[in-house]
């Protein structure tokens, strides 16, 4: 059976995890069918190193969604992140021909809006609007048909390096798939996590991977600010391995099981076993000490979220609190930590607004592969994208230019 219009594949292409999600439109509702998981080689802090082992570890994700799913997968919607990606605010005016907005005036605005100067190493990812303003008018989600003679957009757009998308493009073509698009992982998370209400009221997601930690603010029902950050839950592993001299392997394990955010969490009485290198005996230790080599690193990436949340200046706008989603979300003691440091509301965000296999998928670290399938049945974007095209990402803006009204 070969993939129709109405299954989407998500494939989420992470430092720690390659995660492949098939989901279907059945009634209306994304229903998750088929989910395929493997290790990641290949990766560093979201960003290909080995093509080879990258390629391989995509393709037997893929092969484990199929079997699942019962189908062939043919194109997918892929997940990007990595220090190199940059989002910035713009702004274009632009005279509305015959004083009544169409659809030709919101792509001409959205041009101006992105008719700024990007080094040639970069191409825009997402071009995302705000809001539209005519005639001084301001907070318009959808000017289509309405009288004026001036309009204005505000717009979100996010950049990434030429280089590092398509290697991810590359390598997911060496597997015979084609890429639909590539979409911005904190962007993907907010679809799968986020309720409408916490968009409008003003809301934080903070996606923490196993090489970066993904942020994005929404106010007013619009993205209003990301960044990436290259640190996640691989520097805690590390942390661990080095501070009780154990082997990568069973710090991430002992992460896992005994870690906590925060050391006042612990009982003093708590103890781990904790296997030793070289075939040196396991060791017995306070859980105690665990954690207070784990809490300063979750305290130091929770602080530089928070020193951008307030260098963006909407601190003040996200009434909603913070959602931290992502793989070490899932450490014991998290939202504690994240209360303490951002002084406002925080909850785990576990995917929702799907059905099928939601028992399976039921955890912060498939969060962007269940937002990626949801993200695809939102757009439906036919285009399938491969290296050799000429301005990859020049296609990929132009079809985002052609359903910037579905976004409200």
């Amino acid at each position: 059976m070969s993939s129709n219009g109405n299954v989407f594949v998500g494939l989420d292409i992470g430092t720690t995890k390659i995660c492949a999600i098939v989901g279907e439109i059945v009634d209306g509702e994304v229903e998750i069918i088929g989910i395929g998981t493997t290790p990641s080689k290949g990766l560093r802090k979201g960003v290909v190193i080995n093509i080879e082992s990258t390629v391989a570890s995509i393709r037997k994700a893929i092969e484990e969604a199929e079997l699942m799913a019962g189908l062939e997968i043919k194109t997918v919607y892929a997940g990007i992140a990595g220090g190199h990606i940059k989002g910035f605010n713009s702004h274009g005016i632009i005279a509305v021909k015959n004083r009544v907005v169409n659809d030709g005036d919101i792509k001409r605005v959205i041009d101006a809006a992105r008719a700024i100067a990007i080094p040639v190493d970069r191409e825009v990812i997402h071009i995302l609007p705000q809001e539209f303003i005519v005639d001084d008018q301001d907070g318009i989600q959808e000017p289509i048909g309405m009288n004026g003679v001036r309009l204005e957009a505000k717009v979100h757009i996010v950049t990434g390096a030429v280089t590092s998308a398509q290697n991810i493009i590359r390598c997911v073509n060496r597997t015979g798939i084609d890429v639909s698009t590539i979409v911005l992982e904190q962007l993907a998370s907010a679809e799968a996590v986020l309720t409408p209400d916490e968009k409008e009221l003003g809301v934080a997601i903070v996606d923490i991977g196993g090489g970066t930690t993904d942020v994005a603010l929404f106010s007013e029902g619009s993205i209003k600010h990301t960044a990436v950050f290259s640190l996640g839950g691989d520097h805690l592993t590390n942390d661990i391995a080095v501070g009780l001299r154990t082997p990568i392997v069973e710090a991430e394990k002992l992460k896992k099981s005994d870690g906590s955010a925060m050391a006042a969490l612990v009982e003093r009485d708590e103890t781990i076993d904790v296997p030793s290198v070289g075939g040196r005996r396991p060791r017995t230790i306070s859980r105690q000490i665990l954690a207070e080599i784990i809490e300063p690193r979750v305290e130091e990436m929770l602080t530089l979220v928070a020193r951008e949340i307030t260098r963006s200046g909407y601190a003040d706008m996200l009434a909603s609190g913070v959602v931290l989603t992502g793989g070490s979300s899932l450490l014991f003691g998290m939202a504690e930590m994240g209360e303490q440091i951002f002084n406002m509301p925080v909850r785990i965000g576990y995917p929702g607004g799907i059905g099928g296999l939601v028992d399976v998928v039921n955890s912060p670290m498939y969060a962007t592969g269940v937002g990626l399938v949801l993200y695809g049945a939102r757009n439906q974007e036919a285009a399938k994208f491969r290296v050799g095209d000429t301005n990859v990402f020049g296609k990929v803006v132009s079809r985002f230019r052609e359903i910037i009204h579905d976004y409200f």
